[in-house]
Order: structure tokens, then sequence, then C-alpha cells
């Protein structure tokens, strides 16, 4: 027998009783690293490497976002300029500095341990991302504490380690893992203060340490993605206000205090940007950028109810448990700790779906409310017996269909049946073979972590294996590599027709981004000088070469895919030979 916790409303306290243990292994290592905070800590930071680290080396910078805000990050580290942000010579001023200032540590300490070419090893600006994602994992523990039992936290925290689209964000060089863990922070700390109000504590001194947590927070969020954090927090603020009839409980995080804290921490900045540039950043930050996301920004425009649809992919191995506890979560929706978690997202998802730009990652800071109203409802054992069980099959769906399309995908692009994968999708279809099989309301935490074993050998099979593989996707590195094995010193380059951010950040931030014509005039004008030409651009470059004499000859050719632009490319480097 094993000691677990009965199954009160959500965000009281848990009193012991008896559990039968199911007989799993799995289940055994759970209940034994739940018996200590530093025990299931350690457990989550090593589950959270397994899933996040592989690929996170040696895949190539991914266009576009990613290799913007490195670029922006490099050249801040180049110029020695932390305050304004500039891609090339153009001012980029959609989001704040934060996650720039962040990649920037990160570089510029991996150059003083003395690691040779540190500003253009894509990973080191990745590292703020592994180290967010990370910790918003452990903040999902850490606020999952406030409505389930130390047992549910380590669940809810597996379900946000192992969800897909974290696990792509840990992965990228931008804010959004940052963002996620400010935004966990400050609810996890909101949540403690509403939760001891609805249970009636009335501390004659109330602690500094949850108002510290939340207004730190709200400030580390507002420096790396503006006022986003925001309008999560007063959505929720707002919504329990209008269902409780009273918004009392917002005095005891010093709100007084907590705003000129906050103002400390994020108007610095904002007064040394605005002295260099005037109101630029706040027209293109906010009206540029924010905004003009309530159109169909950059074609991404959706409907309503695509972050639902997307929903089944991006939250797996989790979405089909959170299917199946929704109808009891429905029944507790009006108990404190569920009525929490619901404000925090049902009224923020509402407006994502209702914004016309929808990219897949601006709902990631709602997934945790989500993790930890799945785990209140499997702690209780009331998930749903009726026809939603049948998506148990789903545990299995994603692993089978992700395995075919990443190898069938590496034989298209690389010719290459990339066998070092085919172990890990079969060791990640079988985990999600079981976790379907064994489904039922009495192991759904079994099923739950194979499916969460299933997200770990699919993290290494395609993140790992596959794509590091499809180098025909990354031809920016191929162009890179091509010119670091020329024989002149400080080669330059001018590119045709191929425009991506990656190959400014892998070529150097000099690199002139021009037509066929132009790249031929550079050409021209001295010696260790190349020409980056797409196919398409060959044209005019060749007739601007005739025009003024030059001689040339191709160094190497490049064929591969730009997957910005969704098509087929052929990169030609040309060399001079001189003028006639």
């Amino acid at each position: 027998m094993v000691e677990t916790y009965a199954r009160p409303r959500f965000g009281e306290p848990r009193e012991p009783k008896n559990r039968v243990n199911p007989g799993s292994r799995f289940v055994g290592a759970i209940d034994f690293v739940s018996g200590s905070h530093i025990r299931a800590v350690a457990f989550l930071i090593f589950c959270g490497l397994v899933l996040f680290v592989p690929g996170f080396f040696n895949i190539p910078p991914i266009d576009r976002d990613e290799a913007r805000f490195a670029q922006a990050t490099k050249q801040m580290v180049e110029t020695g300029d932390f305050v304004d942000i500039r891609f090339q010579d153009e001012v980029r001023y959609k989001k704040p500095v934060g996650i720039y200032w962040l990649q920037a540590a990160s570089v510029e300490a991996a150059s003083a341990l003395g690691l040779p070419r540190a500003q253009v090893r894509i990973w080191l600006y990745r590292v703020p991302s592994l180290i967010g994602a990370i910790g918003a994992v452990l903040l999902t523990y850490w606020t999952a504490l406030a409505f389930v039992t130390r047992r549910g936290a380590v669940f809810a925290g597996l379900v946000m380690g192992s969800s897909v689209l974290l696990g792509v964000e840990a992965r990228l060089a931008k804010t959004d893992a940052m963002l996620l863990l400010t935004v966990v922070a400050a609810m996890g700390a909101l949540a403690r203060v509403y939760l001891s109000w609805q249970r009636g504590e009335d501390p004659e001194r109330p602690p500094w340490s949850w108002p510290l947590i939340f207004w730190t927070a709200l400030a580390g969020g507002i420096l790396l993605k503006g006022p986003l954090i925001l309008m999560f927090v007063v959505l929720t603020v707002g919504t329990l206000a209008i269902l409780d009839r009273s918004a009392a409980w917002l005095w005891r995080l010093r709100p007084l205090w907590g705003l000129m804290w906050m103002l400390v921490l994020v108007l610095p900045w904002f007064i040394a940007i605005f002295w260099r540039a005037g109101d630029a950043f706040f027209a293109d930050s906010i009206g540029g950028d924010m905004l003009s996301k309530l159109a169909a920004q950059e074609s991404h425009g959706a409907p309503p109810g695509f972050y639902l649809l997307l929903f089944w992919v991006t939250f797996w191995p989790g979405a089909p448990l959170a299917g199946m506890a929704a109808p009891a979560v429905w029944r507790a929706r009006r108990e404190p700790g569920a009525q929490f978690l619901l404000a925090w997202l049902v009224p923020s998802w509402i407006v994502f779906e209702l914004v016309l730009t929808k990219l897949p990652h601006y709902v990631l800071p709602l997934y945790p409310a989500i993790a930890i109203l799945t785990v209140g409802a499997l702690e209780r054992r009331v998930l749903s017996r009726s026809w939603l069980r049948r998506g148990a099959a789903w545990w299995f769906a994603i692993p089978a269909a992700t395995s075919v399309i990443a190898v069938v995908g590496a034989i298209t692009l690389t010719r290459q049946p990339v066998f070092l994968a085919w172990p890990f999708v079969a060791a990640a279809m079988i985990f999600g073979l079981f976790a379907w099989w064994l489904y039922d309301d009495n192991r759904a935490e079994r099923s739950l972590l194979n499916a969460v074993a299933a997200a770990m050998f699919l993290a290494l099979a395609v993140y790992g294996v596959v794509v590091p593989a499809l180098t025909p996707v990354f031809p920016s590195a191929e162009i890179a590599h091509a010119l670091r094995n020329v024989v002149c010193v400080g080669p330059k380059a001018a590119a045709a027709g191929f425009h991506e951010p990656s190959l400014v950040f892998m070529t150097g931030t000099e690199t002139l981004l021009t037509d066929g014509s132009g790249a031929a005039d550079f050409l021209g004008q001295g010696s260790c000088r190349f020409a980056l030409v797409e196919q398409r651009s060959e044209r005019g470059f060749a007739a601007r070469a005739e025009a003024i004499g030059l001689r040339y000859n191709v160094a190497a050719r490049v064929d591969g895919y730009n997957i910005s632009q969704g098509r087929a490319i052929s990169i030609a480097i040309f060399r001079s030979e001189g003028t006639e």
C-alpha cells in the first residue's frame, strides 16, 4: 500500500489516505521522486533535458524568426550597443530588449570562456530558450502545488514538459519559452494570493514573497514581449472579480509597492530607447506589430477554432487526457482552484481565437493551466468513462504519423534512409501503443507515463537525428561552410534572390542583400568577394557581368529548399577572375 491523498476541491489542502498501486514501474518511480521537492525538481530537470536537448546543438538556424533574433543579438555583441535593436542597417523594434540581453549574455559568457567562433554558434543564442523551457516546467510544478498534491504537481510538470509546442520553442532562439516562464511565475504567485483569500486566511502581515515574484515576473514579461503578459493577468483578475463579485484580495499583492518595483525594472531601457529613437520603438512595436495582428499579418490568418484544432497536436501527449478530463473540469468550475485556472485559460483563449493573426505559439502561456486542470481531474479519478475514452488512440496515432512523415520526408529530401532514427521511432510507437492499450480510469497514470516516454523517443528521433540530417532545408549553413573553405582572408558576400536572415547570420553582418545586377557590381569591386546568386537571378547577374566586363567562375553550387517560401532553390557561388 502506498500513501497518497484524498480528492477534495481544487486548491484545498490534501489529507493522506491509502491507494492501491497499479503495479507499474513508471508509476512507482513517480511515487519515489514525489517523496521530496529535491527529488521532484531533479527528476523534472532530467526529463526536460531528455526532451529538449536532442538537436539543440546541431540544428542550424531556422528561418525566419529565430535567425532574425539571433542576428540582432549578434550585432549588439559586435557593436557593444545594448540599447538599440537592429538587423543590419534596419531597426528591429517589434519586441523589447529582454531576449536580446539574455542571448547576448550567453554569447559573451561563452566567448569569455574561450569558445571559438561563439558569435556564429546558434545554440548559444538558444540557451535562454532552453533555460526558459526547463524553468517553465519547474514553475508549472510549483504552481500546481497550490492546487494538487506534490505527486500531481510532478505529473503536471511532465505533461507541460513533454508537450510538442514547448519542445519546439525550447530549441528556438526567440522570446516564447522565456515569456512562458514569466507568465507561469506570475500566475503561480497570483494563484497563491487568491486561494489564501478564498480559504479565509487573513494574516496580520501578508508575505512579501508572492507579490515580489508576481511583480518581478510582470517586469520580465514586459521586457520580453511588451504588454502581452498584462493581458493574461488582467483577463484572469477581471474574470475572477466578476465571478466572486469582489477583488479585495488584490490588495494582498501590495500593488503600490509592486507597481513601483516593476517600473524600476522596466523603465530604464524604455527611457534609453526613447532617448535614442524617439517614439519609433513604440510606433513599431505597438502600432506596427501588436495592433497589426488584429488583421491577418504576414499571411498567418486563420478562422476561430484554429487553436482548438491545433491543440490536439501541440499539447500531445497531454491532449487526449485533457479531452477526457474536460467534463470533470467543467463540473468543478465553481470550485476556487478550478475557477482560477479556467479564468487563466478561457478568456485569453477566446481572445486568441478571435484575433485574425494566428501562430501556434501564441497560446503556449495557457497550456500550464490545462496541464494542472487535467492532473486535478486525474488525481480525483473522475475522468470521463464516455465515448471520449476512444481518444486514447491518439497516444499511438501521433508517434505513428510523425514517424512515417519524418522518415519518408528524410528519404525524399536527402535520398538517405536515416537508419539511426528507426530504433527511436519504433520505441516511440511501442510506448504510444502501450499508452493506448493500457488505458482505463484506474491506469490513466500508467498510460500517461508511457505516452511521455513515447515523446522522449520522438524527440530523439525527430530533433536528434532526422532534422539535422535534412541539409537541403538549411542552405545557409551549406553556403557558410563553402565560404569558410575558400583560400583568402576575410571573404565578403553579396546575395541575390536568397535573402533569408539565416544567411546574414551565418555569412556575416556585412553581407549585401541585392539583386543579380547588384551582385555583379559587388563582385567586380575587389578580391575575396563572392556573389551568392539564386538560379532565378542568374540571368540578371550574367547580363550585368557582361556589361561591365566581369570574368567569373562558379566556386560551388548549393541546391536546397527554402522553407520560408516553400520552394526549391539552387544557389551558385560566383567568384571574380577580374575584369577585361
